[in-house]
């Protein structure tokens, strides 16, 4: 038998492979096998459920306000070169007219 990846979604031990993807019966989620060896450390995702990997770029999808700044992080301002962390501000990445910033993952997309 071979030794598939439990599911990142539910921790289910019963997945199978199908069309190079990986598929859990239990939750139905799918994911893509290249995703599977990220897994093995630290696993953010972004708002669509997309996987984040450090050095990824990422768009922000709505107004964020940063204390202390005149003006928010416009929607659709994109950020390169990101870091993954620990913590509920789980990407660190610079921005321009800002500079360094922690944001949720939860606020951007996989560009």
């Amino acid at each position: 038998m071979e030794n598939l990846p439990s599911c990142p979604a539910c921790k289910s031990e019963y997945t199978y492979e199908l069309d190079g993807k990986f598929v859990c019966p239990e939750c139905a989620f799918e994911w893509e096998a290249e995703e599977a060896e990220a897994e093995e450390g630290l696993v953010v995702k972004d708002s669509n459920g997309a996987i984040l990997s450090n050095g990824d770029s990422v768009t922000i999808i709505k107004n964020l306000p940063v204390k202390g700044a005149a003006h928010p992080i416009k929607a659709g301002t994109k950020v390169k070169n990101i870091r993954l962390v620990e913590g509920d501000h789980n990407i660190d990445c610079k921005i321009d007219g800002f500079g360094s910033m922690a944001l949720k993952s939860e606020f951007v997309k996989k560009a």
